[in-house]
């Protein structure tokens, strides 16, 4: 079995496309073709299933990516290793999280982590909670940050921070100081709720309530953007219900923020990767920068 064989084969079950993969490789598709044939004439089994335009990994396949994923991991730690030794810490770490997340909780984090190690090339993708959990999973991002309550258990688990659901309201307004706020007095107001999906089970879970008491409520405006939220929050538009973390508040100052731990459960942002994900020195020093941060950082 040789090395450019084993690489064809993974582009091409990662890509789903010999056509695809010859191009990821810089080399002509029937070049891969031949490889990938030679390949299965030496382990003596059918990697792929031709259907029509579409292939797809048969059983023998399924392992030998196994196989494939775990070797080219562990020669980039390998790499890692030796350059560690020289005192040249280089590598690749590439990271997602939500815009909020990025925007207030890890400048400060990333603005050292570069300073440390300038030679590491960082990657840093702004997307949606569903969109970083599936990164994860398709092995495109190392590391990713998202609430507990979407993150799958057959990844990773790192709690990061603890975060609580709470209502936004205006400085003055009349929830204050009005003691336990009950679904009955959020309904009177107008609400400004993240859309519905599965990116934010606070709206649903928030909705099922009004709807368990028999409560009609008025959805004035759709935001996934706490500041955005917060903004119009400030203006008066309506009252806003957002999962925030203790080391962030919107940087309003006419806001007042009333918990809802009475009615939501608590959640923790954490940090997902694939098992047996962080063993190179430039990530593991990562997840310790984000550990001294305040809060509870647990593996699960």
């Amino acid at each position: 079995m040789e090395w450019q064989q084993l690489l064809g084969f993974w582009q091409t079950a990662k890509l789903g496309s010999f056509t695809k993969a010859a191009v990821a490789t810089f080399r002509t598709q029937s070049a891969l073709t031949q490889q990938i044939k030679a390949l299965e004439e030496e382990l003596q089994c059918q990697l792929f299933e031709r259907l029509g335009r579409h292939i797809r990994l048969t059983q023998a396949g399924e392992k030998l990516l196994k196989f494939a994923e775990e070797t080219f991991a562990r020669y980039e730690r390998l790499k890692e290793d030796l350059r560690a030794l020289q005192g040249r810490h280089q590598g690749r770490l590439k990271m997602a999280a939500p815009f909020t997340t990025l925007y207030h909780l890890v400048p400060s984090t990333i603005q050292e982590y570069i300073k440390r190690f300038p030679y590491v090339e960082l990657t840093i993708l702004d997307r949606p909670q569903r969109q970083v959990v599936a990164l994860v999973q398709d092995g495109d991002v190392d590391l990713g940050l998202v609430l507990e309550t979407v993150a799958p258990k057959n990844l990773t688990r790192i709690r990061w921070c603890p975060v609580r659901t709470a209502l936004m309201v205006p400085e003055g307004h009349p929830l204050i100081g009005a003691g336990k706020v009950t679904p009955g007095a959020i309904a009177r107001y107008p609400l400004i709720l993240p859309p519905k999906s599965l990116e934010h089970l606070g709206r649903e879970r928030l909705e099922e309530i009004f709807r368990r008491e028999g409560l009609e409520f008025r959805v004035i405006m759709e935001s996934a953007n706490v500041e955005l939220t917060a903004l119009y929050v400030e203006m008066g538009l309506g009252v806003g219900v957002a999962t925030l973390s203790p080391d962030f508040l919107p940087m309003r100052h006419n806001l007042v923020f009333l918990p809802l731990d009475h009615l939501f459960r608590p959640n923790h942002l954490v940090v997902i990767a694939k098992p047996r994900q962080f063993r190179n020195p430039h990530q593991k020093a990562f997840l310790e920068m984000l550990r001294q941060r305040p809060g509870p950082f647990q593996k699960e």
